[in-house]
């Protein structure tokens, strides 16, 4: 299963929304989430995407889970290429730790903004009220 998940702020920090689309292996997409998640920073968003992402996915398949991001800080926080000195983050980042190891076998992937268009069409819908129509 491969979640795709993305953040998006309309001001940094600002009103924040978040963007998941989890798919199968074939790429038909099985969920969609858009949501507006209050007020915070770009960081934050992209990390409440992939708690999102992972909780929703753990639901529909505990076992494998491919989660792609696009966002550089969350992929090398994970992997612990990163040390994240701001607290907020950090809380957010175990909370995204602990969820993944409920699957048997993860991976976390970094792509392009380009290769994550869904989520991020999704994450921006939220922010202006387009979500029922993405």
């Amino acid at each position: 299963m491969r979640v795709y998940a993305d953040g998006s702020c309309k001001d940094n920090p600002g009103l924040m929304g978040i963007g998941v689309s989890i798919q199968n292996g074939d790429g038909k997409e099985l969920e969609a989430i858009s949501l507006e998640v209050g007020q915070g920073t770009n960081n934050q968003a992209e990390f409440l995407a992939a708690i999102e992402g992972t909780m929703l996915a753990y639901t529909l398949d505990p076992t494998s889970l491919e989660l792609i991001l696009d966002s550089e800080l969350v992929v090398k926080a994970l992997n612990g290429e990163y040390k994240l000195k701001n607290e907020e983050l950090r809380e957010l980042c175990d909370e995204l730790e602990v969820i993944l190891g409920k699957f048997r076998s993860i991976s976390v992937t970094h792509v392009r903004r380009s290769q994550n268009r869904r989520a991020g069409a999704l994450a921006k819908a939220a922010l202006t009220r387009e979500a029922a129509t993405v």
